[in-house]
């Protein structure tokens, strides 16, 4: 009996320690956005559990990147990001003055973990870049009857002119 547990204790061992080292990963996912050679990453400033239930906002997540007019912005999503379905919504302000929002396609879940960002013209501004990943299945609101695509984390970045 001595014998058998020896040979089994150090499988014993090593189920307790892969079950803590997943335990430890409770951090929500960075994303990073690039212009030039300048780069920042960042956690989300909202980000909630599979079923939106539990959510967390943290405002002081946003970034901060400098943008000339016209520069592209390189979004880079990690894994945990890119299983979902997820895409960039953003606001420029055009050559006329006037805000206009837009967005890229939305992406399937693991068929791409980056995006370029680019403006439409070489004078157009960036002024907000947001990565959104969504969450549950689409709902119909009741009283609307309009479909909503439920969001289940949001990571930001602030362009500096």
């Amino acid at each position: 009996m001595d014998a058998v547990f020896r040979r089994a204790l150090p499988a014993l061992l090593i189920v307790p320690a892969l079950l803590l080292a997943g335990c430890g990963s409770d951090a929500p996912p960075q994303v990073t956005f690039a212009v030039g050679e300048q780069e920042r990453s960042t956690g989300p400033t909202q980000y909630c559990d599979l079923q939106l239930t539990g959510c967390k906002d943290d405002a002081a997540a946003e970034v901060r990147l400098p943008v000339p007019a016209g520069a592209p912005v390189q979004v880079t999503v990690p894994d945990e990001v890119s299983e979902a379905p997820w895409h960039v919504v953003f606001s420029y302000r055009g050559t006329d003055g006037q805000q206009v929002d837009g967005r890229s396609p939305v992406f399937a879940p693991n068929q791409q973990q980056d995006y370029a960002l680019q403006l439409p013209g070489p004078a157009d501004q960036l002024i907000t870049a947001q990565v959104q990943q969504f969450g549950p299945a689409p709902i119909t609101n009741d009283r609307t009857g309009e479909v909503e695509f439920p969001i289940r984390g949001s990571w930001v970045l602030v362009a500096d002119a």
